[in-house]
């Protein structure tokens, strides 16, 4: 519970600093502050330099969104195999729980040293999963800022929307939301009701959040999304393991009961060899 309500506090938090800074600033190269010198300010140059050579700037959001994907990338990738080796994990855990359910404190500490020895066997993160919103969370609103605070976007249309105001017919809040389900459903950790929570929680949020914010910053959401799904079931899909991508947990696995093999043999030899005697032949 500790995990959901910290993303969600995160995400709660982000939306409200958004109104903390003032949107109807123009942001230029004489704007002060880390928050615009190295954040708005750039990010805005990016979408119009893009702009000028596909002459569109919804088309240069979809660029740059697809840009922010393949640098994060490393990092992403290390967070769906995390999901997907706690998932294998499931059953060990679920065992550590049934051996250490006393809820009393000496209990729950030993539970806990377990975990944490489970997940170094295995060398899983359980956190890893946060860091990825961690580090999207400060681009979309810089997304957000981007395009409210920059002229050139203003009357901008691209498809049925135009990009500095709400979609009309909420097409791309829905999208996002579906999507956003979608995504979290291929790497939520089974029997954990924590991620069940967030499962449901999340596209709710981004429904109800799309409705008001600018279809440019809903259409980044959308491509990510897209490009998520897209990655994860590579990396995790049916035919994952036949591309040398297999579960830290199955190699882990492995690797220790090849140990074990190589102590029995070991142990083996060491054992004195005791010959049986042949039963000697009566004479007749």
């Amino acid at each position: 519970m500790k995990k959901t309500g910290w993303l969600l506090v995160l995400a709660s938090m982000l939306l409200f600093l958004s109104g903390c800074f003032s949107v109807n600033e123009p942001v230029t190269a004489e704007s002060e502050g880390i928050w615009n010198s190295f954040f708005v300010y750039p990010l805005s140059r990016l979408i119009i330099l893009i702009a000028g050579w596909v002459s569109s700037y919804g088309w240069a959001i979809i660029v740059v969104t697809v840009l922010f994907r393949i640098v994060l990338l490393p990092l992403m990738v290390k967070q769906t195999k995390s999901m997907k080796a706690m998932q294998q994990l499931q059953p060990e855990m679920q065992k550590l729980r049934q051996k250490y359910s006393a809820k009393d404190k000496n209990t729950q500490m030993q539970l806990n040293t377990e975990m944490q020895k489970l997940f170094s066997e295995h060398k899983v993160n359980p956190f890893a999963g946060c860091l990825p919103l961690l580090v999207q969370m400060p681009i979309f609103l810089a997304i957000y800022h981007a395009i409210m605070r920059t002229p050139n976007f203003q009357g901008e249309s691209f498809a049925w929307f135009v990009l500095n105001n709400p979609d009309p017919y909420f097409i791309l809040p829905v999208l996002a939301c579906i999507l956003t389900f979608i995504q979290q459903k291929m790497m939520m950790v089974q029997d954990n009701p924590q991620m069940k929570i967030l499962l449901y929680a999340m596209p709710i949020m981004i429904l109800v959040v799309g409705i008001f914010l600018p279809a440019a910053v809903i259409l980044y959401w959308v491509v990510g999304n897209i490009f998520m799904i897209m990655q994860t079931y590579f990396i995790t899909g049916p035919n994952a393991g036949k591309r040398g991508l297999e579960a830290t947990v199955e190699t882990a696995a492995a690797s220790k009961a090849k140990g074990n093999q190589g102590s029995q043999r070991k142990n083996n030899k060491n054992k004195p060899n005791k010959k049986k005697k042949k039963p000697k032949k009566k004479r007749k």
